[in-house]
């Protein structure tokens, strides 16, 4: 892995000029990516919601709890990794993001990316790995099994929000993460 191109607090200061987007409007805080810039797993998640508008950091509350345990059977903690969001300052309110507002976020993310320069991103929930992979294939039929996307290895995994909500997805989000952990440590390769 190569080291960041540029320095995380330069990327924070241009992802700032996206406070001018319509999507800021009504946002408490820029919710930017947080993590090990350094780290082999970049997570991407779905968009900031209520408590991550006003904490100000991506995944927090019952999904980033539920999040913290499935890293764990990954054997990894929140400092092995680094999370984005795909819209990461999509107002609260608007859970249907038109083509125009996705395409104003994408470069933001792309910075992080090359920023980060992980070895595998793990998108979680079906909008970041429609986002990622650009396909319509769903993460119903993706999760748990290596997508390539360019020079990244992706392994969509369900949102654990998804498990809190539907007790039937927990079963498929630890074997995707045990999976997860596995390929990590060379274990397995799929």
């Amino acid at each position: 892995m190569s080291a960041p191109k540029i320095p995380l607090d330069d990327l924070r200061v241009y992802c700032e000029d996206c406070r001018a987007c319509p999507l800021w409007e009504g946002r408490t805080n820029l919710v930017f990516g947080v993590g090990n810039p350094e780290a082999r797993v970049l997570i991407v998640g779905e968009a900031p919601g209520k408590n991550e508008d006003l904490q100000g950091e991506p995944f927090v509350g019952k999904a980033g709890q539920s999040l913290n345990r499935l890293l764990s059977l990954a054997g990894l903690e929140r400092d092995d990794v680094y999370i984005a969001n795909v819209l990461k300052c999509r107002p609260p309110s608007n859970r249907n993001p038109r083509p125009e507002e996705i395409q104003a976020c994408t470069p933001f993310l792309r910075e992080q990316t090359r920023t980060i320069d992980p070895e595998y991103i793990v998108t979680l929930g079906n909008f970041s790995t429609k986002f990622i992979l650009k396909t319509e294939v769903g993460i119903t039929r993706l999760h748990g099994k290596l997508q390539s996307a360019g020079k990244f290895k992706v392994f969509p995994i369900f949102h654990p929000a998804a498990a809190i909500y539907d007790r039937s997805k927990m079963a498929a989000l630890e074997d995707d993460f045990a999976t997860l952990g596995k390929l990590l440590s060379g274990e397995i390769q799929l």
